[in-house]
């Protein structure tokens, strides 16, 4: 079925909203508020355009014998118009990268996860082996940290005062 054939469907409708393509104009050099009449022929040029490139797709996607569009499909309805390529290409390439970053992210933020599990059973196994509270055992083990770091410090520094003999 041709495109021409299927756009009476949806003549004197808009299939965008009012505010977005306001915005698009906007963004494009046009008044911040512009015409009602030209935000209805942008969506009607908008609409003809999306409505051929799909119908272009799909009888691609159709000769090489699939029901379903694919990404290719698209690309060969492009073909004849190189700045519309690039862009799509572009787009796609830039959802591949931000796909390859979110999964870095859930690989981390789950090694994460996967350590404080970790710790808090290490903790859950200490407190049954001590069977002591846990504030005492830890204000106990930095008050002697603290200790053995303060002795260390005082025979380095009584050796160097005395010349390194002892």
């Amino acid at each position: 079925m041709e495109p021409r054939a299927r756009a009476g469907k949806n003549v004197g409708k808009m299939n965008f909203g009012h505010t977005e393509l306001a915005q698009l104009l906007y963004g494009h050099g046009d008044v911040r508020a512009p015409l009602n009449d030209t935000v209805r022929v942008l969506d009607e040029i908008l609409t003809e355009f999306i409505q051929g490139v799909s119908f272009e797709a799909t009888r691609a996607a159709q000769h090489a014998g699939r029901q379903k569009v694919k990404f290719e499909d698209f690309e060969f309805a492009m073909r004849r118009n190189p700045y519309y390529m690039g862009k799509i290409q572009e787009m796609f390439e830039k959802k591949k990268e931000i796909e390859a970053a979110r999964k870095g992210f859930n690989i981390e933020d789950q090694l994460m996860k996967d350590a404080d599990k970790q710790e808090k059973a290490a903790e859950k196994d200490k407190e049954k082996v001590g069977g002591g509270s846990k504030r005492g055992r830890k204000s106990m083990s930095q008050m002697q940290i603290g200790e053995e770091d303060l002795e260390d410090g005082d025979d380095d520094l009584e050796m160097e005062l005395d010349g390194g003999r002892r």
